[in-house]
């Protein structure tokens, strides 16, 4: 057993190993569980309906990130050899199909469980926030993920710590590191949406929606700077969708004030 082999890997069992990434996502994961958790015992509601549902958004998540991934770098990387699509462990994960998919599987899930999408939407989207900062450390540690380059002198008037800058230099040069502004500005919105939003909000759905319009409106700009991003006729396909997500939450917004049911004290 061997901790830490190399900078990707977090252990080393013979020939088995567990991954930076693999820890980031699953950390960040369990601390938007607990949250959801929190929020839905503030609000009445039984938190033990979200077990079942963290383990199904989880895997749901995934796959949808996976698909979304291959269907726009089919071309490039599955089409001469398929077998790669279950090759999860080789990289290759796309946050906005997550979201589709996870959005899907809560609509049916919450139905089924009688429980208000917007209510369980405003519980526990917030937390969403958490875990994709989280979940851009596992770039950081996979070096993907990374902005044009730049000089030495760039990242450290940023002031970042000497690992970050060392983790930045990938085949002889230095990289806007896009994950950290990327998860900086997560953690941010979380903060807003839960501490600022969440105080002042009259209807369900407020927090629901300003999830979308916060991160669809940093997601755009920040996309602008990275090098590996997916494409769609010329046009980076993360961007679309982010300029989709601030559309929709902003209507979404101005809905659930105007129509939207009183919102419950969380």
């Amino acid at each position: 057993m061997t901790f830490f082999p190399d900078s990707k890997t977090f252990i080393q069992i013979g020939s088995f190993t567990i991954a930076w990434y693999a820890i980031c996502i699953i950390i960040g994961a369990v601390i938007a569980y607990k949250i959801g958790q929190y929020n839905f015992k503030r609000m009445g509601l039984d938190k033990e309906v979200l077990s079942d549902y963290f383990f199904g958004l989880m895997i749901t998540g995934v796959i949808g990130a996976r698909i979304w991934y291959v269907i726009f770098m089919w071309n490039e990387l599955y089409a001469n050899n398929p077998i790669e699509i279950i090759m999860f462990r080789h990289g290759g994960l796309a946050i906005q199909g997550g979201i589709f998919a996870g959005l899907v599987f809560s609509w049916w899930y919450f139905r089924k469980h009688k429980i208000d999408f917007m209510v369980a939407g405003d519980a526990i989207m917030p937390g969403v926030l958490v875990a994709q900062a989280l979940g851009r450390w596992g770039n950081f540690f996979n070096q993907e993920a990374f902005g044009g380059p730049v000089g030495l002198k760039f990242l450290q008037s940023l002031h970042l710590p000497d690992f970050i800058i060392k983790g930045m230099y990938i085949n002889g040069q230095y990289y806007h590191p896009t994950f950290l502004y990327e998860s900086l500005a997560n953690i941010a919105g979380f903060l807003i949406i839960y501490f600022v939003i969440r105080k002042i909000q009259t209807k369900q759905g407020e927090q629901f929606f300003s999830y979308f319009i916060w991160y669809g409106i940093f997601r755009f700009f920040i996309e602008g700077l990275r090098t590996d991003s997916l494409y769609i006729m010329g046009l980076r396909t993360a961007q679309l969708i982010s300029i989709v997500f601030v559309v929709v939450g902003i209507a979404g917004y101005i809905y659930c004030k105007k129509c939207g049911k009183p919102a419950i004290n969380i």
